[in-house]
């Protein structure tokens, strides 16, 4: 999260496009990933993209950082992009 709060830093708090990944992670009971996240809700494991990352890379590294797990293969289900993504939430 450094490259974001460096962003951050030069920029303020007007919108920037980040990339990130998230990951679903099924065990062989069918079993889905979740972590609680600090506001108390739930969510999928991942996070912002760092720079010279790849987005697998990004998985693997958030899904350690949060959940201290290695994940073996990596599937690209889907990208999202656009105004029904847009979030103002503010990232460091």
């Amino acid at each position: 999260m450094d490259y974001v709060k460096n962003l951050r830093k030069l920029v303020g708090h007007r919108p920037l496009i980040l990339t990130g990944s998230v990951v679903i992670a099924v065990n062989e009971h069918d079993e889905l990933l979740l972590q609680q996240r600090t506001d108390g809700g739930w969510g999928l494991p991942g996070g912002l993209m760092e720079l010279g990352e790849s987005l697998e890379e990004t998985a693997r590294r958030e899904v350690k950082e949060e959940t201290g797990l290695e994940i073996g293969r990596l599937e690209l289900l889907d990208v999202f992009s656009g105004q029904d993504y847009f979030s103002s939430f503010q990232w460091g």
